[in-house]
């Protein structure tokens, strides 16, 4: 299977790369510059912009809008025991949208990295 990337812009490289390494189980694959790193996890390759770094994913739209962090877009990060990993990265000092929502499909709930991105931790039906 191929890599799937995603892109999500933060407000500071630094807290971003912490976050995601320290608390969701990623690694760095590359840092070339102080406003880019390119993290993996799995297939999962998530660059990270600031908005204030060269290179075309931070130029403004034709319409003067500027990439920013946060929105509803979101990565979803399947675990084990939902309930577990939100004890743990509460205990870490995370930021939750929401409470746990259950349904049909599953269990899930909205956690923030430090630039207000969601990502969406999920957990399937027990068969």
């Amino acid at each position: 299977m191929s890599n799937v990337s995603v892109r999500y812009f933060v407000d500071a490289m630094d807290a971003a790369v912490e976050f995601y390494t320290q608390r969701l189980g990623f690694s760095i694959a590359a840092r070339p510059a102080a406003t880019f790193a390119i993290l993996a996890r799995g297939n999962l390759r998530l660059l990270l912009n600031t908005t204030d770094g060269p290179g075309g994913a931070t130029q403004p739209m034709p319409d003067g809008r500027r990439p920013k962090p946060g929105g509803w877009n979101r990565i979803q990060l399947e675990v084990d025991d939902l309930e577990g990993e939100v004890d743990r990265l509460r205990k870490a000092g995370a930021h939750f949208r929401n409470a746990i929502v259950s349904g049909f499909g599953g269990k899930q709930i909205l956690l923030e990295d430090p630039a207000g991105n969601p990502i969406e931790l999920f957990e399937p039906p027990r068969r």
